[in-house]
């Protein structure tokens, strides 16, 4: 049994390294292959796409759990791009012949340099700087997509940058999809009942890191009266310097609202017409904060 056993593995091993056992190739198409490692080398779950000379991508996908990534494609000269969250983008070159495996050999990624978070202090949203907007899921043709055209917010960043703080608050009649008449459906009772909860707010202090310049907040977001538990993944953009000369700061955030947990029925809105509300909204936040000391200045917001 233990000789069957041993054959049985050695056929294996050389199927791997002859190609047997593989999916024919397409007639006139080559391999590319590569594996991605960490830097212990060990294996990684990244995205690879396949670039031709002028840059353009080929086809894409990842990496398996043992780091492997192989495509078939026609013969000629290839850039393996390899991207993973908290590491250094790569890139491998590959010469692909027609009906044989080209491999760009392993691919060690090294992991990226952080950048500069925000000094402690309190920071302030720049509205004229900032967007807050939405998609709705459609249930009908198309999406709806939409805006707050006010709001205001403050970052009391601490030493430790995960005992961060932020706040938010968005007047709900300032909702925007372009529509009038949809517009004031959403501020009724139906939806955002502006007249009894004029405001959405988030509370967030619970910042952590996960990577390169991805981090999450999570928070309390308030809307149409019930609060719920609500995380932000957050990509932070850096540090740069206004025309004036103020420090400024930047990220890009998104997360995914379902109406259900904020007690806004589907049957109502039926009934007023707004059927391409669907059961889930996904909310995308562009954010400038300015040193709050700085905001104050009346040539700053430009």
């Amino acid at each position: 049994m233990f000789t069957l056993l041993r054959r049985w593995i050695g056929d294996t091993e050389e199927a791997g390294r002859t190609g047997r056992g593989r999916l024919p190739l397409p007639h006139g198409a080559g391999r590319a292959e590569c594996q991605v490692v960490d830097p212990v080398g060990l294996p990684m779950q990244a995205s690879v796409t396949v670039l031709d000379q002028a840059g353009h991508s080929v086809t894409q996908g990842g990496t398996d759990a043992y780091g492997l990534f192989t495509a078939a494609v026609p013969p000629g000269d290839y850039q393996l791009s390899v991207i993973c969250d908290g590491f250094e983008p790569r890139r491998a070159p590959v010469r692909v012949l027609s009906d044989l495996t080209s491999s760009a050999g392993v691919i060690k990624l090294v992991v990226a340099t952080l950048p500069p978070t925000p000094s402690s202090g309190h920071w302030t949203i720049d509205p004229d700087h900032t967007a807050i907007r939405f998609v709705a899921r459609h249930i009908g043709m198309a999406d709806i997509h939409g805006r707050f055209n006010r709001f205001s917010g403050s970052l009391w960043i601490s030493d430790q940058m995960r005992d961060s703080q932020v706040d938010v608050f968005i007047e709900a009649d300032s909702i925007d999809t372009g529509v009038r008449t949809r517009d004031s459906h959403l501020r009724s009772r139906d939806f955002l009942d502006v007249d009894n909860h004029p405001y959405l707010t988030f509370n967030g202090g619970n910042f952590v890191h996960r990577g390169g310049s991805h981090w999450d907040v999570t928070g309390s977001l308030e809307l149409n009266g019930v609060a719920r538990t609500v995380k932000l993944d957050t990509t932070y953009l850096g540090l740069g310097t206004g025309m004036t000369g103020e420090s400024r700061a930047a990220c890009k955030a998104v997360t995914e609202l379902h109406r259900e947990d904020f007690t806004l029925t589907w049957q109502k809105m039926l009934t007023h017409g707004i059927t391409a509300i669907g059961t889930t909204i996904r909310v995308e936040l562009d954010i400038q904060v300015v040193r709050a000391e700085q905001m104050d200045s009346p040539s700053t917001a430009r």
